[in-house]
């Protein structure tokens, strides 16, 4: 059996990546850290088992952006990468638009609802949740 292997990176190409089978969590994020950490109203996201997960070219600058998150874009373009939560220590969430094929993954569910912008129209049939699913 061949593993799914989802190669992406940053606009500039000092950071590449790599992830591999299941993607789960696949979700478009409306929360207001996801806002200013990509300067975008959205950030759809994929969460891979960090084991399944590798960095094949540089390393993306670290940010804490709150006390349990650390969030990962290339240091030269800015491009926004990954997002790692201590409670989630096994996981590795990454960006959708960060792979090399963005629409090979498509999110399932809108989370953090409760922080949307109030001129984004929700108008897919995805499920929503105010803040994470239960």
């Amino acid at each position: 059996m061949h593993t799914r292997t989802y190669p992406g990176g940053c606009q500039c190409g000092q950071v590449r990546y790599e992830a591999s089978g299941e993607a789960a969590n696949l979700c478009f994020c409306h929360c207001i850290s996801c806002q200013r950490a990509a300067g975008a109203p959205i950030v759809p996201w994929a969460t891979f088992a960090v084991e399944r997960f590798r960095f094949v070219r540089g390393r993306p600058t670290q940010y804490r952006s709150s006390p349990a998150v650390n969030r990962g874009f290339c240091g030269h373009c800015g491009t926004t990468l990954t997002y790692c939560h201590e409670q989630r220590a096994d996981e590795i969430d990454v960006t959708l638009a960060s792979l090399d094929e963005p629409g090979a993954l498509r999110p399932a569910m809108h989370i953090w609802v409760e922080d949307k912008l109030p001129w984004v129209v929700i108008a897919d049939g995805l499920p929503q949740f105010a803040k994470v699913r239960a």
